[in-house]
């Protein structure tokens, strides 16, 4: 009986077929799985990251609870067309607080993830309140009302202590002082000294020119200004040119 007669009795048998389909997926399961039980860390730690100020935490909120990832992606692949568009290839270890992670390759909009620094507050603000004022083409709704929503901030500290309960290693001092942190990242004026030395590269200052309110514009624009803006890039390339 040649091979191709062989296949054939199996496609044609169900129980075969299903026996067959499980352990190819159960041996390919084991041969990519497995080696993760062997090594230390499956992310390759860099130098620069951090958690999510409090401020930041709550733009992403606001960022998943609008749909954003819907249309923009957060993971530069590997190729030339991608690289030379949006930067340096994403690092698993920029994602490594994210819960959940953005990354994908869907993309009515550009990627995002080193989007932090590229555009003015001013431009971020009028892009959400009139995205066809700043990109003709753009299909985008707009999200006005976020100028003049309030951020919910009474249960912040709490979103910082279920983030250390999954891995993200916020300090108990993080937590005791969020409320503050977030507060005083939104306003210039304030003492900032305790949260610069919690958190490291970090924007201070008015995000949505609205200096009389926190709000829901504010937390969105700290959030996008930060993507991508943690990791000294070359200083990672120089290390992997080293290897």
């Amino acid at each position: 009986m040649s091979f191709l007669e062989k296949h054939g009795k199996i496609e044609r048998n169900v129980s075969l077929l299903f026996v067959f389909s499980l352990v190819a997926v159960l041996i390919g399961g084991i041969v990519e799985i497995a080696p993760l039980f062997y090594v230390k860390n499956t992310i390759e730690k860099v130098e620069g990251m951090r958690p999510y100020t409090p401020l930041e935490l709550a733009g992403r909120d606001i960022y998943i609870r609008e749909g954003c990832y819907v249309c923009h992606s957060q993971m530069i692949r590997p190729f030339r067309d991608e690289v030379e568009r949006y930067g340096h290839y994403s690092l698993a270890a920029e994602s490594m607080y994210d819960h959940p992670f953005q990354w994908g390759s869907k993309r009515t909009g550009p990627d995002l993830a080193r989007v932090g620094g590229r555009y003015s507050d001013e431009w971020h603000v009028q892009h959400m309140i009139n995205p066809q004022s700043v990109v003709p083409e753009s299909i985008m709704p707009s999200y006005a009302f976020l100028a003049s929503a309030d951020l919910a901030k009474s249960n912040i500290a709490a979103h910082l202590k279920a983030n250390k309960m999954v891995g993200v290693p916020y300090t108990e001092a993080m937590i005791e002082n969020a409320l503050a942190d977030l507060e005083a990242q939104a306003n210039p004026d304030a003492d900032t000294s305790g949260l610069e030395e919690r958190y490291a590269k970090i924007s201070i200052r008015d995000f949505d020119g609205n200096p009389a309110k926190v709000t829901e514009m504010d937390a969105l624009v700290a959030y996008l200004q930060m993507l991508g803006t943690l990791v000294d890039l070359k200083a990672y390339q120089q290390n992997e040119n080293l290897r």
